[in-house]
């Protein structure tokens, strides 16, 4: 997921907005009725988000008493601001732009960390001779921008690289055609999306779909300059109302049964996913639902729980490393909330009650075979 300049305006407008007064929450289920909550999605209906899908089309949320609404995200929408303004109950988000936002103003805390691994590439041409972080120097290296580019900058600082000199920075568009093109070395790439969009582009020397072996990646999980992404994020001055708290566990419950739904049943919910709407195909959603799931699973700690390891890079690099104008993702480390596992666990712990797998610790992908286009 990416983030416009008509978002990045929004989310700096934070500061002026504050946050939003919002009524007492009503206990879930409350005399038999269903709570009725918005969740803001941070980009278009797509497997990123079909954990949230599933639960709410196998009734995990409505077993909670949750009448659970999903708000389509894209490219003009800042799910946390959203929340922030109580336009929404929960938010996904990536973290380090929520922590920006909360850095602005926004009252918002994680209350669950889906995506427990950065799927965040730079991809090359394989006959680049980009291998690691420090093989791009000289190069022309493209990234979307707007938040997005922290772990590459990351990754080539911790490589001795300075971003704002010993490359050529290319605003890239967010598809592979530039790369494709040959226009610049090297692009930056979500693993269960833009990625999957090369091995979906036919070789016009072969005719024939490109393949893994065309090109080569550099993972920022292995450079370890990744940062945290989806997590589901909460109205923090409203966890202190009891009912607020007790909604947030039941809501947790079911999303943690969406995931694991999704997890055991992939081409189910990658179905799920193509009747919602998605513009992707299905062999595309496919390889995003496969992906993803690689992303959540295996969750040793329980999925959703914050690893403080991860979540301290995560803000480390937020802090530390600086972008080619010189600007940091956060100015200081995060006061008040931020997160907590309290929910989560509690979440966790009824879900195991209910017999749900939490840890994946068995999960295993597969193999996704991609057409042309995604169809």
């Amino acid at each position: 997921m990416k983030i416009s300049r008509i978002a990045v305006a929004s989310l700096l407008a934070l500061a002026a907005c504050g946050t939003a007064d919002t009524p007492s929450t009503p206990a879930p289920g409350a005399n038999g009725a269903l709570t009725p909550i918005k969740l803001q999605l941070q980009w278009f209906y797509q497997a990123q988000f079909a954990g949230y899908i599933a639960a709410a089309d196998q009734g995990f949320y409505k077993e909670q008493g949750l009448d659970v609404q999903l708000l389509e995200g894209g490219v003009d929408i800042v799910p946390q601001t959203v929340l922030a303004q109580g336009k929404a109950d929960y938010a996904v988000a990536w973290v380090p732009k929520a922590l920006a936002s909360r850095e602005q103003g926004a009252g918002i805390t994680d209350v669950g960390q889906i995506f427990a691994r950065s799927g965040t590439y730079q991809v090359a041409w394989k006959d680049s001779g980009i291998r690691t972080a420090a093989d791009l120097k000289g190069k022309k290296v493209g990234n979307w921008g707007f938040g997005n580019e922290f772990e590459l900058f990351a990754g080539m600082t911790k490589a001795g690289i300075d971003p704002g000199k010993d490359v050529t920075l290319v605003q890239q568009q967010f598809d592979m055609q530039a790369l494709l093109k040959k226009e610049i070395d090297a692009a930056q790439a979500m693993s269960y999306n833009e990625y999957a969009q090369l091995l979906e582009a036919k070789n016009p020397a072969t005719g024939k779909l490109y393949t893994a072996d065309d090109f080569s990646i550099l993972d920022w999980k292995t450079e370890g300059s990744s940062m945290l992404q989806d997590a589901v994020w909460a109205n923090t001055e409203k966890l202190s109302d009891p009912a607020y708290q007790q909604q947030t566990v039941k809501f947790l419950t079911a999303t943690i049964k969406g995931w694991a739904f999704c997890r055991d049943n992939a081409e189910k919910c990658r179905d799920l996913v193509v009747a919602k709407g998605s513009k992707l195909g299905k062999s595309h959603q496919l390889w995003q639902m496969n992906e993803v799931n690689k992303l959540v699973w295996p969750a040793p700690g329980g999925v959703g729980v914050v690893d403080e390891t991860a979540w301290k890079q995560t803000v480390d690099i937020s802090l530390t490393t600086k972008n080619q104008t010189g600007d940091t993702v956060l100015k200081k480390a995060p006061e008040g909330l931020a997160y907590t596992n309290d929910y989560i666990k509690q979440a966790i712990d009824k879900a195991k009650a209910d017999g749900v797998d939490v840890n994946g610790t068995s999960f295993q992908p597969a193999t996704v075979t991609l057409t042309e286009g995604g169809a």
